[in-house]
C-alpha cells in the first residue's frame, strides 16, 4: 500500500485553477471588514440543541446531488440518518476520503456519540448542507445564508458547528 501523500496543498492556487477551468473571471477572496456576530452559549452545551451546517457537498441517497457551479441550494438530512445513506459530491477537494467515510466532513456519528454520553444536549432534527465553493459572493449572501439562518432558528438551536471545507 503507497504511503499517503502528506505534502501541504496549496488550496488558493487550486481554487484558482478550478475556477479558471470553468471560465470564471478570477477570483476575488471575500473580504469582510465586520466582526463576526458571535454570541456566548446563554447554557451548558450538555443542555443545548446543536445545529450542524456541512459545505463538504453531502447529501442522502434519494436526494439531488450539488451541482458544481455556483449551487446555493441546500440539503436538509435527518441527523438520525444511517451514514450508509450519505453521500458527498464536490469539485472543489478530492472526495474519495470523505465518501469512504462521510464523517470526515460530515462528523454525525461523532456528535450522535456526543449526544449519548451527555457532553451535548441534543441534536437539531435536521443537518444542512451544501456545496462549498461558491463563486458568486452576492449569491451565498443574499440566496444561501439567509435560507441557512432561518431553518437553523426555525429548529430552535442553541448552538451551530459549521464544518467548512
Amino acid at each position: 500500500m503507497a504511503e499517503p501523500d502528506r505534502r501541504p496543498i496549496d488550496y488558493i492556487a487550486q481554487t484558482r485553477e478550478t475556477y479558471a477551468a470553468q471560465g470564471y473571471q478570477p477570483y476575488r477572496w471575500a473580504l469582510n471588514e465586520d466582526p463576526p456576530s458571535w454570541a456566548a452559549l446563554g447554557k451548558p452545551l450538555s443542555e443545548s440543541r446543536l445545529g450542524l451546517v456541512a459545505s463538504g457537498g453531502i447529501y442522502r441517497r434519494g436526494q439531488v446531488a450539488f451541482t458544481h457551479r455556483d449551487d446555493v441550494t441546500h440539503r436538509e438530512i435527518p441527523t438520525d440518518v444511517d451514514t450508509s445513506e450519505v453521500r458527498v459530491t464536490h469539485f472543489a477537494f478530492d472526495p474519495a476520503a470523505a465518501r469512504r467515510d462521510p464523517n470526515v466532513v460530515f462528523p454525525i456519528d461523532t456528535l450522535r456519540s456526543l449526544v449519548a454520553e451527555g457532553t451535548v444536549g441534543e441534536l437539531a432534527p435536521l443537518a444542512l448542507t451544501f456545496m462549498g465553493g461558491i463563486y458568486s459572493q452576492r449569491r451565498l449572501a443574499s440566496e444561501l445564508i439567509p435560507a441557512l439562518v432561518d431553518r437553523t432558528l426555525e429548529m430552535e438551536v442553541d448552538a451551530v458547528l459549521l464544518v467548512p471545507v
